[in-house]
């Protein structure tokens, strides 16, 4: 399958599944070609690759992962109910984030949907999203049966264009999440203001954002929630998994509730006086226990991947057509979870993005052409046409959903865009040279690789 065709978290795995071992985060040996001159041949063209080894494969485990796994094997506490360890794993979280309270549950779409409920999102209700993002984001919103409202991206940043928020607030609009996407900070310091002005609650999406900072304080810690995902290529991985964190006791107990078939905090696990609807999301302690052992590595790994960051950046700052993405002035610190860049093909002698990223793989450097308008997606319109959509909102207002359901400026940002992955940012100086290598081969032979 090519990977272009893949979901982005697809293509990953199937990149890290070919990765030759585990790579020590503290030095990782590249020991692929020496970096192509501009003048070899490119890989697409019957030339050698510049690089022939995998990057880092992911996820990672250590002696450490093993023991606590099979302390909790062992233990037979496997639920959250049982043993200790989700509720640990939540606390330890919520303190390395600076929030007052953390709640781990099964996946960051869990998070996100519980915290929707927690604040009583429901049909009737709009809620202000980016169309750059995963699926995710947008079904909890459809879930509620509430209508995500688009708000066009900012092509420098790949993010939520902040700056259009306010005209697209209405007397019915309850929620505004704001998407840290790839490991970069939203525009929180123009978001904000509007949020309070309009007394709509924020719930981040920081589902790719461990550890990403703005103003020198934790992505997630901002909003009524933050929600995270541990999903398996995530930064902090347990396979699966999210965490809610808050500052407010009562969304926690409203959240601690709905992910737990409704039984309130209060009560205990076995306390059996529902307190409204619920769900079972809760994470198991297999999966806490691996997270608070991934976890003490995160500083470490995320340090490597910002100085390699640093170092690409200047590396394809340097070459026409290619632009990495931008951080806005109050993002102090990106996770990077993703390194997002775009592409103009008129500075490759109008070589078509596909056939840049086809010449980009068989030069050995992984690569994704990113997502698809979110917002033109079919499973939208499915939805609305939906027998209980159609009870819920007239004919009139969801015509002109439709009518209004517009974003040219992502739509732009999803034919030019191209991703790495954090991967790959584990990887030595050396390889983020080979990544800079292989485009600047493709540019000096990108009238030959057209006719390819």
């Amino acid at each position: 399958m090519n990977p272009k065709d893949m979901q982005r978290r697809d293509f990953l795995q199937t990149t890290a599944a070919a990765g030759a071992a585990a790579v020590s985060i503290a030095g990782p040996t590249v020991i692929g070609a020496q970096a192509s001159t501009a003048n070899a041949k490119p890989a697409l063209l019957g030339g050698d690759p510049v690089r022939t080894e995998s990057f880092p494969s992911w996820p990672i485990y250590e002696d450490n992962d093993e023991k606590a796994w099979l302390d909790v094997l062992h233990a037979r506490q496997w639920c959250r109910t049982a043993g200790p360890r989700a509720a640990q794993f939540g606390d330890a979280f919520a303190k390395m984030w600076g929030a007052k309270e953390g709640l781990a549950v099964n996946s960051g779409t869990s998070s996100l949907l519980t915290s929707l409920n927690a604040l009583d999102i429901g049909p009737g209700d709009e809620v202000l999203v980016g169309p750059y993002t995963f699926i995710a984001t947008v079904n909890v919103i459809l879930l509620q049966h509430a209508l995500p409202i688009f708000v066009d991206t900012d092509r420098e940043t790949s993010q939520m264009d902040m700056t259009k928020v306010e005209e697209k607030i209405t007397p019915d609009t309850r929620c505004i999440i704001p998407i840290h996407l790839g490991g970069n900070v939203a525009d929180l310091g123009t978001l904000l203001p509007i949020a309070r002005k309009h007394n709509i609650p924020v719930v981040e999406d920081a589902c790719q954002s461990h550890l990403a900072e703005w103003e020198g304080k934790k992505a997630g810690t901002f909003g009524a929630t933050g929600c995270f995902s541990f999903q398996v290529t995530k930064n902090l991985s347990g396979g699966d998994g999210g965490m809610i964190i808050t500052n407010d006791s009562d969304i926690m107990d409203r959240c601690y509730a709905f992910h737990t078939n409704s039984r309130p905090r209060a009560g205990g696990n076995f306390s059996f006086g529902a307190v409204g609807v619920g769900a079972n999301m809760r994470m198991t302690e297999f999966v806490a226990a691996l997270l608070m052992e991934q976890m003490t590595r995160l500083e470490t790994q995320t340090s490597v991947r910002d100085k390699n960051a640093a170092y690409l950046n200047e590396l394809l700052s340097e070459i026409p057509g290619i632009t990495p993405a931008k951080m806005y002035d109050g993002c102090t610190r990106n996770a990077y979870h993703l390194f997002m860049s775009r592409y103009d093909p008129e500075a490759f002698s109008g070589l078509p993005r596909s056939k840049f990223l086809e010449a980009l793989r068989k030069e050995g450097i992984p690569c994704s052409q990113g997502y698809s308008p979110l917002n033109e997606q079919a499973f939208i319109k499915n939805q609305l046409n939906t027998r209980g959509y159609k009870k819920i909102y007239s004919e009139k207002r969801l015509k002109q959903y439709f009518e209004e359901n517009h974003c040219p400026e992502n739509n732009k940002l999803c034919e030019e865009a191209f991703w790495f992955f954090q991967t790959m940012l584990l990887d030595t100086r050396t390889g983020m040279e080979q990544i800079a290598d292989a485009i600047r081969k493709i540019q000096a032979h990108a009238d030959e690789l057209k006719k390819a």
